[in-house]
């Protein structure tokens, strides 16, 4: 975390060097920042390196959640826009390998966002994570597709 305030503090005095206040010279100051912040790495202690590991695996998180997302949008309305509706609704108890509060709320409303799926419950241990899907025809499948792809997710930037 001290990174990143480092990152802040250096493009606010870019800004200031710069004179110029507007959020492109932020966003270019912050990139500047950054790649010198990476070359000084060696500097910080081992909690803040994460910071820059985390730079690299949140855009990935964030492309392969968009995409999850698109998936699920067109799988939702090719069954709503079918004459048949071929949707098979089931509740899940999904076990649950994230541990922290962060980590199962971060699946839980990644899992809501998701269309065709919503995220009721955590069991009192935080064990179990139950879940409404629209197309649960195997549960099994369920569970390790959301395993590989969301929760793999989760703790590829959480850890």
């Amino acid at each position: 975390m001290r990174a990143f305030v480092y990152n802040v503090v250096l493009t606010v005095f870019w800004m200031l060097v710069t004179e110029s206040f507007t959020l492109s010279n932020f966003l270019v100051g912050f990139a500047i920042c950054f790649l010198i912040l990476l070359l000084a790495r060696p500097l910080f202690d081992a909690p803040s390196r994460r910071y820059f590991t985390l730079a690299w695996k949140l855009p990935r998180f964030v492309a392969l959640m968009l995409w999850e997302i698109v998936l699920s949008s067109v799988r939702v309305a090719q069954a709503v826009l079918s004459p048949r509706m071929p949707i098979k609704p089931g509740f899940i108890a999904y076990p649950l390998t994230v541990k922290s509060d962060l980590e199962i709320t971060l699946l839980a409303n990644l899992i809501t966002l998701t269309p065709g799926t919503l995220s009721l419950d955590v069991s009192s241990d935080r064990k179990v994570l139950y879940v409404h899907g629209m197309f649960v025809d195997d549960p099994q499948a369920v569970i390790q597709s959301t395993h590989d792809s969301l929760e793999k997710a989760v703790l590829e930037v959480t850890r």
